[in-house]
């Protein structure tokens, strides 16, 4: 672990214009920088980088951050990684915590494994082009299949040679650990027997490489046809590889992948190598293995999108349906691509054009579930049971899905497809999740005539008073609640004048802020990014003293990237606004946020307070709907309804419209 101080050296040192300049051609827009997106596809440019604030934002995709999760979004690095690349560029040594000698041993183990798998795909790779073996035998395979000697080199494809131990008797001469070799399973010792075995010998190499290009793994095909030779070998789980947490192909994939913001999901190592000298190269294998929630979390680090391009026929076509479920329930969207039956991604590849192959997945890709339910149903056509069938499939793959809206969405599609009732469908997937979620989606979905009856049972409530009637109020608890912190982490060590009768009063923004959320009645921000940035200022105003400036540094570089994500969005939500060149022209003034805090911030505050008082109100009701309520407590809430009522009205005349 980094300690902290080596992490403020390293943000103090690293200048964000330095080093997005590394990968990204910027040009100077007055105080900002402006290029195109590394991120996502674009003409015009839409990404900025602020020197004086030290973080960049595409308005047009959305990402942003500070100079740290820039490396790590741009190059894949987890965040330690990122550090320790940043240490290397401006000098500073990383200093980590002190380590027992069990995990000094185990690290430097780990890395003397990664060192071995990098010899062993230079030896690999030579002996494929380097010996008369590798090339009569590996060389003449990869040539057959088609691919160039660029792809070859690309990818570092080689042969392992014959003689059951040539390549481990080289490494051991090479000053190889017979331990690592073990270790790392590119040899084997046979039963009784001490001698190393080579676990590839006789097969065509294909590396397996870490997010940041590091091979730890191999895959190796035999070019045997006995069918009591397995086709493919793979290195055993180690120290340094676990199959489950890795994806073939990322390393070369990932840059593509987060400017196209798809990836493309394929089975196998020739399918992704065939896809990218195509010239598609957003694409990934899961390496031939049933798809695991860890390799769908590492590619949720690039994208949010999926599309499933596997073989074309019925059999592996319906394989591959089941495997799916699993990307649905880590929130991803999944869409997928049926080819040709003759054809797999590999064939399809090597028979059309990049261009080809792009426009048929633009124009063949499918909504995963819909397609589901379509291919399903039209195999299940006059059989009942298999239909019943079809629609409990159809209700698993539905209740994996996180989000309570596309659940609902997917329910209604499908039910319109299956022609059965979509309320019953909807009660399916909820007596499903409640499996899955501890029984809070079945409650959601039988609770919910009772939420019908608290809205209207609170919309009684407010007709009874006497408010005066005019226009709710559009904004969402959340909404309001950003608004608020961008005032806070904007403006909070600012003062603002408020005209209070005849009088004109000087608040400060923070402290009113602050005093809002401490008042009697329950606020509190229920965004978890938004009350970290609420907390932390709190803090640091108790500690400092109200009006003390807490700077926005702070928040960019907060440990937590949630955190630091938010502060940059709610940093830069102006940095994309220009005034029109009418307004200088004809000398007409046009007033800034800051400017304005006078009446943005109350108005702000009045709205939240409403929103909040809106929902307590509507939780109030539903306790007193319960029958079995005793009277006492009914009183009690009763009396808090009418101050609530009436706190409803102030804020209603301050106003001067109705707060629903």
């Amino acid at each position: 672990m980094i300690d902290q101080s080596t992490i403020d050296r390293i943000f103090a040192a690293a200048d964000i214009v330095d080093v997005v300049s590394d990968f990204v051609t910027l040009r100077r827009q007055g105080a900002n920088y402006q290029a195109c997106c590394p991120f996502h596809t674009e003409k015009t440019p839409s990404f900025v980088v602020s020197p004086a604030k030290g973080v960049f934002k595409c308005f047009g995709c959305g990402k942003g951050g500070n100079v740290v999760s820039f490396v790590m979004e741009h190059e894949g690095m987890g965040y330690v990684d990122a550090l320790k690349y940043l240490g290397r560029k401006y000098g500073i040594e990383i200093q980590e915590k002190e380590r027992t000698a069990e995990e000094i041993k185990r690290n430097d183990d780990r890395e003397s494994m990664m060192v071995l798998n990098g010899w062993a795909a230079d030896y690999f790779k030579n002996a494929l082009t380097q010996t008369q073996e590798g090339r009569n035998v590996g060389l003449s395979y990869f040539r057959e299949r088609g691919f160039t000697e660029a792809t070859i080199e690309k990818f570092g494809l080689g042969y392992c040679p014959s003689g059951y131990d040539t390549f481990s008797k080289a490494a051991l001469a090479a000053g190889y650990k017979e331990e690592f070799l073990l270790g790392t399973g590119l040899s084997f010792k046979r039963d009784g027997h001490d001698s190393l075995t080579d676990r590839f010998y006789e097969r065509v190499m294909f590396p397996i490489h870490t997010v940041s290009g590091r091979v730890l793994a191999f895959g190796g095909r035999t070019l045997k046809t006995e069918k009591t030779v397995a086709k493919y070998k793979n290195s055993p789980e180690s120290e340094i590889y676990q199959k489950r947490m890795t994806l073939y192909g990322l390393f070369f994939a990932k840059k593509a992948i987060s400017q196209l913001k798809c990836a493309i999901l394929v089975e196998g190592y020739t399918d992704v190598i065939s896809m990218h000298q195509a010239g598609v190269e957003n694409v990934v294998a899961s390496s031939g293995t049933a798809l695991t929630s860890e390799q769908v979390r590492l590619l949720k680090r690039f994208t949010e999108n999926i599309t499933v391009m596997y073989d074309g026929d019925a059999a592996g076509l319906k394989a591959s349906l089941r495997g799916i479920d699993i990307i649905l329930k880590e929130g991803m969207n999944v869409r997928i691509v049926q080819l040709p039956p003759e054809h797999d991604p590999d064939s399809f590849a090597k028979t059309h054009t990049a261009a080809e192959v792009q426009e048929y997945i633009r124009s063949k890709e499918e909504d995963f579930i819909t397609f589901k339910c379509k291919l399903l149903m039209a195999d299940s056509a006059g059989d009942v049971q298999a239909r019943s069938g079809v629609i409990r499939d159809v209700v698993g793959s539905i209740a994996e899905i996180p989000d309570t809206i596309t659940r609902a969405m997917y329910a209604k599609e499908c039910a319109a497809i299956m022609d059965v009732d979509e309320n019953l469908l909807i009660g399916e997937v909820a007596k499903l999740r409640a499996g899955l979620s501890g029984d809070a989606e079945e409650r959601e979905f039988f609770e919910r005539q009772r939420r019908q009856k608290m809205h209207e049972a609170a919309e009684t409530l407010q007709a009874s008073s006497s408010a005066p009637s005019g226009t709710a109020i559009g904004s969402s608890i959340a909404e309001l609640e950003k608004e608020l912190t961008r005032y806070l982490i904007c403006y909070g060590h600012q003062k603002f004048h408020l005209r209070e009768g005849n009088q004109l009063n000087e608040y400060n923004v923070a402290q009113t802020i602050v005093d809002m959320m401490r008042t009697v009645i329950c606020f509190d921000f229920q965004t978890p990014a938004y009350k970290a940035i609420f907390d932390c200022y709190a803090a640091h105003m108790a500690e400092l003293g109200v009006g003390v400036e807490v700077p926005a540094s702070y928040f960019i570089n907060y440990p937590s990237a949630e955190v630091a994500e938010a502060a940059v969005d709610l940093l830069t939500m102006g940095d994309n606004y220009i005034p029109s060149k009418l307004w200088s022209e004809h000398d007409i003034g046009v007033a800034s946020e800051a400017d304005r805090l006078s009446e943005a911030l109350p108005r702000a505050i009045m709205l939240y307070k409403s929103k909040v008082i809106e929902r307590l109100s509507a939780e109030f009701q539903a306790q007193l709907n319960n029958p079995d309520i005793d009277e006492d407590t009914q009183l009690d809430i009763v009396g808090k309804l009418r101050a609530l009522n009436n706190e409803r009205k102030e804020i209603a005349h301050q106003l001067k419209r109705l707060i629903l």
